[in-house]
């Protein structure tokens, strides 16, 4: 089984948890940056991990999905999402997610498996826009405000849980 994961990520969470998964799946896994000219033939597995920025996925994986659309349906392609609403139950997977609910109803993938993932709030590492802007968010959402603060809301078993269900997927698809 050779895997390739696709990471776009702004802060460096959904590249940590693109990396995180090499260690728990079965085969070779590679991972890279999400790039619209990729070329995902030679793969058996597609994950591709996104997180959202200002309510938006990049435009970038859009296009991604659309110009790969017919080679993701035929593989064993999966999706995460990653953002701070999931660190709220009831937003923290891909049906109650808005955010991973409208991609993939806007893109018409479906992929074998997907997840949601809480990001991280790193508040001293954002340029002074960014941080403002999140702050401003996160209060309006009951968030954390103190800008001198880093949290990280990932739930690390939740993301070994998803990656035992996408090695089992496999073996499922093996033998039907």
């Amino acid at each position: 089984m050779k895997t390739l994961i696709l990471y776009s990520s702004h802060d460096g969470q959904t590249k940590k948890i693109a990396e995180f998964l090499t260690a728990l799946l079965e085969g070779e896994v590679i991972v890279d940056a999400l790039r619209e000219d990729y070329n995902i033939e030679a793969f058996d597995r597609v994950i591709i991990g996104a997180s959202i920025r200002y309510g938006h996925f990049s435009k970038m994986l859009d296009r991604f999905v659309m110009s790969n659309h017919k080679h993701l349906s035929q593989k064993s392609a999966v999706f995460f999402g990653v953002n701070l609403t999931a660190r709220k139950e009831g937003k923290d997977n891909p049906e109650t997610n808005v955010y991973v609910r409208k991609f993939l109803q806007r893109t018409k993938w479906q992929p074998k498996l997907s997840a949601v993932f809480a990001g991280a709030l790193l508040y001293p590492r954002y340029k002074w826009f960014d941080r403002v802007m999140i702050q401003f968010i996160m209060k309006i959402t009951g968030g954390e405000t103190d800008t001198s603060k880093e949290i990280e809301y990932t739930d690390w078993e939740k993301v070994k849980v998803f990656a035992q269900r996408i090695n089992k997927l496999d073996k499922s698809s093996k033998f039907s």
